[in-house]
C-alpha cells in the first residue's frame, strides 16, 4: 500500500489524529493517581490502552503498513511533545507568574521516564500490530475476538516489560519491579479483553463504510519503514 492510498479512505485521518490526541493526553494526566475503591490506577493506565485499541482496529481494516505509519506519527509527536514541555519548564517563569511549581508537575519530565515510555510504546504497539496481522492470516480473516486477545496479550507484555524494567530497574527492588509488570499487565489485558465488543463494533462499521478490508499477504514486516 503506498501512501497516497490513503487518501481514499474517509476515516483514516481521523482515526489517525484522535490516536495521536489520546496518546499526548495520556502523557499529561499520567500523574494522576484514581481511586476506584481499593484499586488505584494513574491516569495514563486509564486511557494509553485505548491506544492499543486503536492499533487493532488500523491493523485490522488498514493493514499492518497503515497500523505502522499511525505508529510512527505517534512515536514523534510523543518525543517533541516531552522535549518541549521539558524545555518550557526549564525557561526561567517570570517574577509575576506563581505557578511555576504545577505547570513542572504537569509538564517536566524525567529523561529515564521518557525513553523508557517512548521504547516500550515503540516495541509494544509493533508486537500489537505484528501479531494482528500474522493472526488475521492464520485464521482467514474469522474470529476477530481471537486477534484482538491475541495481539494485546503479546503487545502489553512488550511493552509492559520494557516500560517497568527501564524506568525502575535498579532502583527498586527486583520483586517490587516484577509485582509492577504483573499487576500492570493484568489490568492492561482485562481493560482491552472488556472492551472487545467495541472494537467489534467500529471494525466492522469502518469495513462498511470503507468498503476496504486487507490481508497482509504481502507486506513487508519492517517497522523501520517510516512510509507506507
Amino acid at each position: 500500500m503506498a501512501s497516497n492510498d490513503l487518501s481514499r479512505f474517509k476515516h483514516y485521518d481521523l482515526l489517525l489524529s484522535t490516536f495521536v490526541v489520546i496518546l499526548l493526553i495520556s502523557n499529561l494526566v499520567g500523574q494522576k493517581i484514581c481511586a476506584f475503591g481499593p484499586l488505584r490506577v494513574s491516569g495514563a493506565q486509564l486511557l494509553f490502552p485505548v491506544t492499543y485499541i486503536y492499533g487493532d482496529v488500523f491493523t485490522e481494516v488498514y493493514g499492518y503498513a497503515a497500523s505502522r505509519r499511525a505508529i510512527w506519527l505517534g512515536f514523534f509527536a510523543s518525543g517533541i511533545l516531552s522535549v518541549l514541555g521539558m524545555s518550557i519548564t526549564l525557561l526561567p517563569p517570570a517574577p509575576e507568574w506563581h505557578n511555576q511549581a504545577a505547570f513542572a508537575t504537569v509538564f517536566s519530565v524525567v529523561p529515564r521516564l521518557v525513553i523508557a515510555s517512548l521504547a516500550a510504546y515503540w516495541c509494544g504497539e509493533f508486537t500489537n500490530a505484528f501479531v494482528m496481522a500474522k493472526m488475521k492470516l492464520w485464521t482467514r480473516g474469522r474470529h476477530l475476538w481471537s486477534r484482538t486477545v491475541g495481539s494485546t496479550v503479546a503487545g502489553q507484555a512488550v511493552d509492559t516489560i520494557v516500560v517497568m524494567t527501564l524506568a525502575f530497574g535498579f532502583s527498586i527492588s527486583a520483586s517490587a519491579v516484577v509485582k509492577l509488570i504483573v499487576d500492570g499487565y493484568l489490568f492492561k489485558v482485562a481493560y482491552e479483553v472488556l472492551a472487545t465488543p467495541l472494537t467489534y463494533a467500529v471494525v466492522n462499521s469502518l469495513k462498511r463504510s470503507e468498503n476496504f478490508e486487507i490481508f497482509d499477504e504481502h507486506t513487508t514486516f519492517n517497522p523501520f519503514l517510516v512510509e507506507v
